[in-house]
């Protein structure tokens, strides 16, 4: 009995273990923003933006919806300073990166 109940829940832990351990879309975003716009904006909570014309990503839904940003970015983001570049990001970058964002608001 008791090793039955033992070899059920190792069964468990090895079924259970790899979704723990796969990247939420949140965790992800932060990545993506850590690889792609960290350079200029802050991407957490308290730093500053290392570009200072560069807006802080936990102030954008102060002034945008975050979910409106999810056009933008399909159609690319392209902006009128040579310093940004143009970002056009896939359907599951986005969900990741608007997931991470909204952990900001």
């Amino acid at each position: 009995m008791l090793q039955t109940a033992l070899r059920h829940g190792l069964i468990g832990l090895f079924l259970i273990t790899p979704a723990l351990a796969a990247p939420t879309a949140e965790q992800r975003g932060k990545a993506y923003a850590r690889a792609n716009c960290a350079r200029c904006h802050a991407i957490d909570r308290r730093s500053e933006s290392p570009l200072k014309i560069a807006p802080p990503f936990r102030t954008l839904h102060q002034r945008y919806a975050i979910d409106s940003l999810e056009e933008a970015l399909a159609e690319g983001i392209y902006t009128g300073h040579a310093d940004m570049p143009a970002f056009e990001l896939e359907p599951e970058q986005i969900h990741d990166l608007l997931s991470y964002l909204k952990t900001l608001e």
